[in-house]
């Protein structure tokens, strides 16, 4: 299946190919009508879609669909507008490979790197907590994203943001030998594990939607309880300094009210994670966009970011030849009905 990565799009490209939905559902327009709002997607990035045919339905999240449509621009950022759409057939030569977003290393050597590093926890109370919590999500983590959008979006996402914390924690560690090692690791092991109950996400790492528990508490307060509840099952006080002082790193890790902490870190190992967490997010969403931003090009504002991004011309990178846009076709006048969305879409 080849045909051109969604992080190649440019405005006034006629798109026909397989795509996977990550959302859909039906809207109301401000003037009464309906159409379809859509988050289609390669292994490459993800586009905003709409479908502007009231009698269309919304196909499952996490299915793959085969569309035709015009990619047009909308307040500064590039979107689809889809003509035709329609599910896969028998016969339909389709790589989910080549449409599922997914960590850059195995989902076992990045599992191995994080049970290594508990197994090597010199802290008892540590050691056995992050044992269980890891243990109640086993299979899950194999697959989960740490996100529906954001940074670390892919299948294994999860684990991909942790192991990179892990190895930029064991990197920093020796600069500020005062800090207790086990601490920061445990921390950042476990500051992340209950989005696997906040969000809903396939073996294939599409997020569908949040739970109800992750819209009505979130994963900062979910953890706290995770790790009270592990403590008592394994024995170990509530009023444990370690159960403290890692729900402490779990419930203050996004560092201040506005990004949705109750508590700042009060503690130099808290202070780190929080570091580490919010390096790692960002890295992993510059990343993402200078691979979608030709060298010596701005990219379009990133609102997770709040600007726009800048691909340096680095030495030693090479060129990239960004193919001539098509001509624009005029929009169309009406809207498609219900036969015109799928007829002629082979």
């Amino acid at each position: 299946m080849e045909q051109i990565k969604v992080a190649d799009f440019y405005k006034g490209l006629s798109f026909e190919g397989f795509l996977l939905v990550r959302t859909s559902q039906k809207r109301t327009s401000n003037n009464g009508g309906n159409y379809l709002d859509m988050t289609l997607a390669d292994n490459s990035a993800d586009i905003n879609a709409k479908v502007w045919d009231p009698l269309a339905t919304p196909p499952d999240a996490g299915s793959v669909i085969k569309v035709r449509a015009a990619i047009t621009e909308y307040n500064g950022r590039l979107q689809m507008r889809v003509d035709k759409f329609r599910p896969t057939m028998d016969g339909d030569r389709v790589d989910v490979g080549d449409l599922v977003a997914s960590a850059p290393e195995p989902p076992d050597a990045m599992r191995k790197e994080i049970d290594d590093t508990v197994a090597a926890f010199q802290n008892p109370v540590l050691k056995t907590l992050c044992q269980a919590l890891i243990a109640q999500v086993s299979d899950q983590l194999m697959y989960y994203p740490a996100a529906q959008r954001m940074h670390h979006a892919e299948r294994s996402g999860l684990m991909h943001h942790m192991t990179g914390m892990l190895r930029a924690a064991k990197a920093l560690l020796p600069c500020y030998p005062f800090l207790e090692a086990d601490l920061v690791l445990a921390g950042v092991l476990v500051h992340d594990l209950s989005k696997i109950t906040e969000m809903r996400a396939d073996t294939l790492g599409n997020v569908s939607e949040y739970t109800t528990e992750g819209l009505l508490l979130g994963h900062l307060v979910v953890g706290v309880s995770q790790v009270r509840e592990a403590a008592r099952q394994h024995n170990i006080p509530q009023d444990d300094e370690y159960v403290l002082l890692l729900q402490h790193m779990i419930i203050s890790h996004h560092g201040i009210a506005e990004h949705g902490s109750p508590r700042p870190p009060m503690f130099p190992e808290a202070e780190m994670l929080s570091i580490l967490d919010e390096m790692d997010a960002r890295m992993n969403e510059m990343e993402s966009v200078l691979k979608r931003t030709p060298r010596g090009v701005f990219s379009e504002k990133i609102w997770s970011l709040e600007r726009r991004m800048y691909h340096p011309r680095y030495l030693g990178e090479p060129e990239e030849t960004a193919p001539a846009p098509e001509e624009p076709q005029p929009a169309r006048t009406e809207r498609p009905n219900a036969q015109s969305a799928y007829e002629g879409l082979l």
